[in-house]
């Protein structure tokens, strides 16, 4: 007889497990560890393979890259978000798994990549607007400042104290370091519609949380 186990219980199970992971991988990566060498290589090619993943997902909508050129440049990326990587593992706050969160690194160099990529094909004309000329309608002021620092910390604590631990890695890695979907499914094992139900879900409570809070907010502000 198969005794089910309760989804809550399940749940903890992962997260435990997905903690024990990323403690192991922040271990190995530190400099004195034995697997240090090993712990890099296994790094290396995890954002590598994200950065293929990215790549390819953008090509219909920039620069179109393939074969070798794509493999060159998901290898750059993955380079550069290394070294970044290693300079902030203290960063880690465990918020979601470590792969997830070493993803962002990745994401970033293909971002950043792929502008220039672009911008060596089509620099851009002066008639776009340069930093210093926004208008002041446009720089927070003061007050304003503070406001967004009380809600930053209440949106912590709402992150680390109503979400459940899966809805919490969907949202800190879709919401706030900006994995893609696709990438997010993947490494979590899951779907797009397992991922956009976790970020619905998350974004509800945390509005709620938010506005018992005194400080609504609209969804495209929760997802800035």
């Amino acid at each position: 007889m198969t005794v089910e186990r309760p989804v809550s219980e399940t749940a903890d199970r992962r997260a435990a497990a997905g903690d024990s992971c990323s403690r192991r991988w922040i271990e190995q990566l530190k400099p004195d560890h034995s697997r240090h060498d090993e712990a890099i290589a296994r790094l290396h090619d995890v954002l590598r393979r994200a950065a293929q993943h990215e790549l390819r997902r953008r090509s219909s909508l920039g620069p179109r890259l393939a074969g070798p050129e794509l493999d060159d440049v998901a290898q750059q990326c993955a380079d550069d978000a290394l070294v970044n990587i290693l300079a902030k593992l203290d960063d880690f706050k465990g918020l979601s798994r470590f792969t997830t969160w070493a993803y962002k690194f990745a994401i970033f160099e293909v971002s950043s990549k792929l502008a220039r990529h672009a911008w060596q094909r089509q620099p851009p004309s002066r008639e776009d607007l340069e930093p210093g000329e926004m208008p002041d309608s446009l720089t927070p002021r003061p007050s304003d400042q503070a406001e967004r620092r009380e809600q930053f910390v209440v949106l912590k604590e709402a992150i680390a104290l109503d979400l459940t631990p899966r809805q919490r890695e969907v949202f800190v890695a879709a919401a706030l370091n900006e994995v893609p979907i696709d990438v997010l499914a993947l490494e979590l094992g899951s779907n797009r519609n397992a991922i956009y139900k976790n970020l619905f879900d998350a974004r509800r409570k945390l509005r709620g949380s938010l506005a018992a809070a005194g400080y609504p907010l609209t969804d495209e502000e929760l997802s800035a």
